[in-house]
């Protein structure tokens, strides 16, 4: 499960993708390019946005969305992307219903971080199954140095990004305990995009040189994808309240969102 694959596509006709696909392990069985709940788009670029539990189906708890969608017109920037999905253990459900019953229907927000290692250790990270729960860790995405875009937990899913996090938004504060036996997190709402930390930033130190400008367009590009506003994109570190996450470190927002808002589907999104 946790093997990278490179997924090619052909381009894109009346708005639908045209997907050279395989099959990714026994615990996924099926493809589709639009959710059929909710009617919306999958990222189509991002074929494990496709890719759903056989169990997660049979939940009525599931909530059967993705914060994806296909740009309609863009910049002519094209990330190169892989697949490196992450053990199942790794990532869960996402509810419609908190630990108590409580009904929860938070719009998506975006969560920023870094690995603070190597791409690929991450990447090995996730890949390994973790019985433990206090081990489980994901994020949807991780973005190389290069640019690279590494898609790790479907869209539908909940990666484990952040542990104890309430994100502070413009309608108070968000967040969601979904385990009696754990703090509140912003997981069952998030999308969490992992940059992979230069080697001069690499350990615990509070700063680094910053990220590549492959990084930052290949971010901005899927993020254009996306119907998340603009003050929905937040941080590790905005969003924690264990008080030790500082990620990601020597993010520029403005160089961002610059590059952000020159794609055409963000328009209304930035208020």
């Amino acid at each position: 499960m946790g093997q990278r694959q490179t997924w090619q596509w052909t381009g894109i006709l009346g708005g639908a993708l045209t997907l050279l696909l395989a099959l990714f392990g026994p615990s996924f069985h099926r493809l589709m390019a639009v959710d059929t709940v909710t009617g919306l788009p999958e990222m189509g670029h991002a074929v494990i946005a496709s890719l759903i539990p056989a169990d997660a189906q049979a939940s009525q708890d599931f909530v059967s969305t993705s914060p994806i969608q296909v740009a309609q017109t863009a910049p002519n920037y094209q990330p190169r992307q892989e697949i490196a999905l992450a053990d199942p253990s790794n990532y869960g459900d996402r509810y419609s219903t908190d630990a108590y019953g409580n009904p929860v229907s938070n719009a998506f927000i975006a969560v920023l971080h870094e690995t603070v290692g190597s791409a690929q250790s991450a990447i090995n990270l996730f890949s390994n199954y973790h019985a433990n729960d206090a081990d489980q860790v994901s994020y949807h995405t991780l973005i190389g140095l290069n640019g690279t875009i590494y898609y790790i937990v479907p869209p539908e899913n909940r990666a484990y990004g952040a542990g104890n996090s309430v994100f502070d938004g413009p309608n108070g504060p968000e967040t969601v305990r979904t385990n009696p036996n754990f703090p509140p997190s912003v997981n069952n709402f998030a999308y969490h995009i992992s940059f992979e930390t230069p080697s001069d930033g690499r350990g615990n130190g509070r700063s680094h040189s910053g990220y590549t400008q492959a990084q930052y367009e290949s971010a901005a590009w899927l993020l254009s994808n996306s119907n998340i506003p603009d003050n929905r994109i937040t941080t590790h570190q905005r969003v924690d309240r264990s008080g030790s996450r500082l990620d990601p470190r020597s993010f520029d927002f403005n160089y961002f969102f610059t590059l952000l808002h020159r794609y055409p589907s963000r328009a209304g999104l930035s208020g």
